[in-house]
């Protein structure tokens, strides 16, 4: 079945498909006893908001993400990860 978006919803997927990729390469790094937990709770956020179509919501949890992962990434580098 194909499903067929505006553009903007397009952009939208793509920039939550990328933070989402991002997200994983960072949690990649964390230690071995807490890496699998870290990456199955960024499965689940991703997961728990899937169905949302409210664009606005989309951009503010997206922004929301990508400042989160800059604190999970500047963690993991002053810890030597």
């Amino acid at each position: 079945m194909a499903v067929s978006f505006d553009l903007q919803t397009f952009i939208l997927r793509a920039r939550v498909l990328k933070l989402y990729r991002q997200a994983l390469r960072v949690a990649k790094r964390a230690p071995a006893d807490s890496k699998g937990e870290l990456m199955q709770t960024i499965r689940q956020e991703v997961e728990k908001n899937r169905d949302c179509n409210d664009k606005q919501k989309i951009r503010y949890m997206i922004s929301e993400g990508i400042e989160r992962l800059k604190g999970l990434d500047e963690m993991l580098d002053m810890q030597g990860h």
